[in-house]
């Protein structure tokens, strides 16, 4: 798609919006004070939470790595960039949309300029903080297959460093570089299924350095298989459910409530499988879920974006959205 990156952003941010004031709730409550899920309105004035937040701050800071080395990306241009604009976003007064405690520990942590970045790293953390920012690097184009994984744990990394964070930040970057590409929405959980079976004992040293240590893991090849597994089991979960899909249920019911890295990423494919022609319905049943639904419907609007571009997302909801100007901006960098 011609515009696939700017649809990704704003679909992100118009999930994330819808899906803010519907989080920790369930169906039942969140019927009861918005009317049926598939009628659900944007909020006005619509906006974002830290999931937008961040993705802005990778996408800055992506889009200054590329920059400086010249499309060639590796962790030594990444890493500065990014990490100063994760402490920017920390320090930032726009800072109070609650954000995660792992996300906040972290970035104080890489605030002390003289800290190694993996120090700060929290292994024990998989919460979906790291891959419902991490569309940005599925949406540059040029990168190989080494370097969009090796960005997307980075970038994970930084903040959440449990391995099934990191593979969950890297399945997640390449179904929306997928999407981009056209693949069928049919034939996507397919391909995510191989990529991690081939991912399961590669350990990106070359971007990830010591990390695996800070877990204590017997070997980097034991620690990143922990998390690629913890992906494949999700992904089970999501296959079962699409072969007997039911639009009307809680998506959290089949693939779980998204506050943690794998479960985040199934069930907002979940909610954008079930409707991959219809994005504001996949919008609103992401939104209309029992877990961490802003999160969710972040991740399924980004999906829906990257597969039909920015034409996906209607004017009267698009150009109501928080901080619209900056994920345009955004997006025509890397729209092809």
């Amino acid at each position: 798609m011609a515009s696939a990156a700017t649809g990704a952003l704003i679909g992100l941010a118009l999930g994330d919006a819808l899906g803010c004031p519907t989080e920790f709730q369930d169906v039942r409550a969140i019927e009861a004070a918005y009317g049926p899920w598939r009628g659900m309105g944007l909020p006005d004035p619509a906006y974002v939470t830290d999931d937008t937040q961040m993705t802005i701050a990778l996408g800055r800071g992506l889009r200054t790595a590329m920059a400086a080395a010249g499309g060639d990306l590796d962790a030594t241009s990444l890493l500065p960039p990014v990490r100063r604009n994760y402490v920017e976003w920390w320090r930032s007064p726009d800072n109070n949309r609650a954000p995660g405690n792992t996300c906040l520990a972290a970035c104080r942590l890489l605030s002390e300029d003289a800290r190694p970045w993996a120090e700060a790293s929290r292994t024990g953390s998989k919460g979906c903080g790291a891959n419902m920012r991490v569309a940005p690097v599925g949406l540059v184009p040029g990168l190989s297959r080494e370097q969009r994984s090796g960005a997307a744990q980075l970038q994970s990394a930084l903040t959440h460093g449990h391995p099934t964070a990191l593979a969950a930040s890297d399945l997640t970057a390449y179904a929306v570089h997928l999407l981009t590409q056209g693949v069928r929405p049919d034939g996507l959980t397919g391909q995510l299924r191989a990529y991690a079976v081939e991912s399961r004992g590669v350990y990106r040293a070359d971007w990830l350095g010591e990390l695996w240590r800070y877990a204590q893991d017997p070997s980097p090849e034991h620690f990143v298989a922990r998390g690629w597994d913890d992906c494949l089991g999700v992904l089970d979960r999501l296959d079962a459910s699409l072969r007997a899909p039911d639009p009307e249920a809680d998506p959290c019911l089949a693939t779980g409530a998204g506050w943690i890295a794998e479960e985040a990423l199934a069930t907002g494919l979940l909610c954008f499988l079930l409707f991959p022609a219809e994005p504001l319905t996949a919008l609103r049943r992401a939104a209309c879920s029992s877990g961490d639904s802003d999160s969710i419907a972040c991740l399924a609007g980004a999906f829906a974006g990257a597969h039909l571009g920015a034409g996906a997302w209607p004017a009267e909801w698009a150009d109501r959205i928080e901080y619209r100007d900056q994920l345009v901006g955004l997006g025509k960098v890397w729209d092809v």
